[in-house]
């Protein structure tokens, strides 16, 4: 378990992963196996109350892709507050649609890219502190 993720969450994300969207897919395909920069990216992954679509243990960097109700008032809301627990608890998050990830995905690969390498830096800045 992770950051006291309950044993159901583990079972609730394994069945995300069988019924993944669209977008979900297609950024799976450039994260698994290694492929951005060598960080092992894990999929539909448990963090405390929260499964996240996408989750970098070595960065604690987590990736959403959110879809079109995330646009509703309410799910704003919440996904605001999942954001502030998850950050509380030292994750670095990004959003995307799933229509940036279906119209223009090598911009938000390179978003990621640079994710990483503002979270390398500020690792690197505050160890030399």
């Amino acid at each position: 378990m992770w950051k006291g993720a309950p044993e159901s969450s583990f079972v609730k994300a394994k069945a995300l992963r069988k019924d993944e969207t669209q977008a979900e897919k297609i950024l799976w395909a450039k994260l698994r196996n290694n492929q951005l920069k060598g960080y092992k990216f894990r999929r539909q992954h448990p963090i405390g109350l929260y499964i996240v679509d996408f989750y970098c243990h070595q960065l604690k960097l987590v990736i959403e892709i959110d879809g079109d109700y995330h646009n509703i008032q309410e799910q704003i809301e919440k996904d605001k507050e999942r954001t502030q627990n998850l950050e509380t608890d030292g994750l670095h998050l990004i959003r995307f649609t799933n229509k940036d990830v279906m119209e223009n995905l090598e911009k938000i690969i390179s978003e990621i890219m640079i994710k990483t390498d503002e979270i390398l830096h500020s690792h690197n800045s505050n160890q030399s502190l």
